[in-house]
Order: C-alpha cells, then structure tokens, then sequence
C-alpha cells in the first residue's frame, strides 16, 4: 500500500508529541513492505524551535534512531499534489494549517483516488473547538481520533461511523528496557510546562511528594518560563532543558521511577486519553507513579501496571515506597511490561490503521458532513 502521511513534523519532536508515535508506526509500514511518503511544511514551528534550542545537533538523535524514515518539506500544497495523487491512503494531522487540510479535501473530492482521513491527536475539539471547527473536512472520508472521549465529539458533529478510535502507541522497537540495567536513582520527569494548563498539578503530584519522600529529581521539557523554572528551583528539582525523545529510553534508564500528570483537559473534559508518555514510559520498564487520571477505556491495569495517587500526600507514599521496595519495582516493571507488549506497540496500531484502510476502500465512498456543526 501507497500511504502518505502529512505531519506538521517528523524530524523535530520539540512540544510536538504526535512525532513520537508517527516514527513509530510509520517505520512498522515501511518494515513491513509498504510505501510510505511524509510531508512537512518548510520551516515549521517545531524545527524552528529545536534549531534555535539545540542546533542541527538536535536531529541527530531520531536521524540514528529511525535510518527508515525520511520527510520531504514543502511550501504549499501545490508542491505534493502529484505525489499525493499516486497514494492509496493520504493522513492529515490537524497541526496543520486549515488552509491546507481544505485543498487536500478538495482534490479528494475532484475525483483523487485515494481515501484520505483527517488524524486529530489534541484536546482543541474541546478546548478550542472554534480551532476545529475552521477545519473544512467535507471531502475526507473519516477521522482517526486518539481516545474514545474525542471521537463522541466527531459523532456529535455528523461523522457517525466514519471516526475511528486510533490511540497512540509506544514504538517497542526503541522503547525498551536497558540491555545491561545499571545503577538507578532519583526520579525523572519528562514533559513540556505548556500554557499552565498542570502547574498546580505539578506542584501538586510532582515536584513538592519528591521533596517530601527525599528523592532527587531530574525534569526536561521545553517552554518553561523563568517562574517556572524558579519553582523547581525551590524545589530542588534540577530542571535539565530539551531531550531528544529518541533519547528518552537511555534518560529512564538512569532513574528509578517515572510520574505521569496529565493536563487538565485529559482529566476533566477528555478523560481515558493518557500522554504516550505513559506508553513508552512502561515499554522502557520503568515504574510508573500517576496523578488521578481516569483510565476509561481500560487501557492499562491502575494499580498493577503502574500506582495512581488520589492526592499529594499518597503520591509521596508511592514514592517512598518506589524507593525502599525493590519486590514492588520489579512487580510494576513485569506487569507494566507485559500490557505494554500484548496491547500498545506501534505494530498494534499499523494493523489497525491497514484495517481502517481496508474498511474506506471496500466500502462506497462517502464524504465528510458539510459543516462539522453547533455541537460543543
């Protein structure tokens, strides 16, 4: 199969989490035998920021990583429409410009012969929904939506059966436990401050339980203000700047545990949808500790796979018995392990994704709805 995928980037994973998984399963098609073609706008804003942040020296790591994959940049959508026309099955992520995901409609609605969904990975569908609804999607054939509480919200707005729940995944042939385990300590955060969408939550499950159980604390991600900064300094967490998500297994394999603190949105307005942190988290067999998050979909085991706090004060307990309890390490990391490997590999979602392209091209064409519609 002929698939083409337009990102907003492959290269660059700077505050753009939806790289992580695209490599993934994009390298299980093509070692799989398909043909796999990806677009990324010039110049976009993630790859700005990781030049700016980290010099070409910042590709460096997902260039060793993923030798399979290649993106072709472009400067408009005049530029792709040749390739896209030779495609089985063209993806559209919604990080991309709402001018863009019209005309590649458009030529799917002229008679292109390929099927063509739109991918939404972010909670703007009830955030922003305005954001969403400036999507012209009448000439796409479905949606993939990562979490069931999202695709409710495509139904509501005319896609009835044409959204497809496709959830994130960790890429297991990256993401796995060290070869050779060596000495651990301390605790490691990954994640990005964002626009203040977890501070308190962070505070609250991350940085002041650390304190109190005694452990030392290493945190990278990118958009943190100095106030930000100035508060794990507080803390005596020490804030480590951008690291390549390619890098993310060696970064875990140095600590003891993980914490996951969704943002606000995945607990309130779209629960069941957990950060891929989680997922690659557990596939580099190290334990999870998580903020309350509502596993609503039953992708996980709580409390076997990983522990979940209901308040600061049990994250702290956790923590402490992270620390002293090697028997209850070795439980999370086997059991989290297993669900990882069974359920949630980017092997899992190539061949869901090969049976939703399947389904679009054996069944009568039909477009999106006109107008996406009033409902929130």
């Amino acid at each position: 199969m002929k698939i083409a995928y337009l990102t907003h980037s492959l290269l660059s994973c700077w505050n753009h989490g939806n790289a992580h998984f695209l490599r993934g399963v994009l390298r299980e098609l093509v070692l799989h035998g398909h043909e796999v073609a990806v677009f990324e706008p010039d110049n976009n804003w993630s790859l700005e920021n990781l030049r700016r942040d980290a010099g070409e020296a910042g590709l460096e790591a997902f260039r060793a990583a993923y030798p399979e994959l290649r993106s072709r940049s472009y400067a408009d959508a005049a530029a792709i429409e040749d390739a896209l026309g030779e495609a089985d099955l063209v993806i559209v992520h919604e990080w991309n410009e709402p001018a863009l995901v019209a005309r590649i409609g458009r030529l799917r609605a002229r008679g292109g012969r390929f099927r063509l969904l739109f991918h939404d990975t972010h909670h703007r569908a009830v955030s922003d929904p305005e954001a969403i609804r400036a999507f012209d999607l009448s000439g796409y054939d479905g949606v993939l939506a990562f979490g069931e509480t999202l695709a409710r919200v495509y139904r509501r707005w005319g896609w009835s059966d044409r959204v497809w729940v496709w959830h994130e995944a960790a890429d297991l042939r990256h993401f796995h436990p060290p070869a050779i385990e060596a000495p651990r300590e301390g605790l490691i955060w990954i994640g990005n401050w964002g626009d203040g969408e977890r501070s308190a939550e962070i505070e609250d499950f991350l940085l002041r339980p650390a304190r109190g159980a005694g452990l030392a604390l290493d945190i990278h991600g990118v958009r943190y203000p100095e106030d930000a900064k100035a508060k794990l300094a507080e803390y005596g967490a020490r804030y480590r700047g951008w690291v390549p998500n390619a890098r993310a297994p060696e970064v875990f394999a140095r600590h003891l545990a993980t914490v996951h603190v969704p943002r606000r949105f995945y607990t309130q307005l779209l629960p069941g949808i957990p950060t891929i942190r989680v997922f690659e988290a557990l596939a580099c067999g190290i334990p999870l500790l998580s903020a309350p998050w509502d596993d609503a979909e039953q992708l996980f085991r709580p409390g076997t796979d990983y522990l979940v706090a209901r308040d600061g004060e049990e994250m702290r307990r956790h923590m402490a018995a992270i620390r002293d309890d090697a028997a209850l390490r070795e439980s999370l990391v086997a059991h989290g392990l297993e669900t990882v490997r069974a359920r949630h590999g980017c092997e899992h979602r190539m061949r869901e994704l090969l049976a939703i392209a399947e389904t679009l091209m054996t069944s009568p064409s039909t477009m999106g709805p006109e107008t996406m519609g009033n409902a929130a």
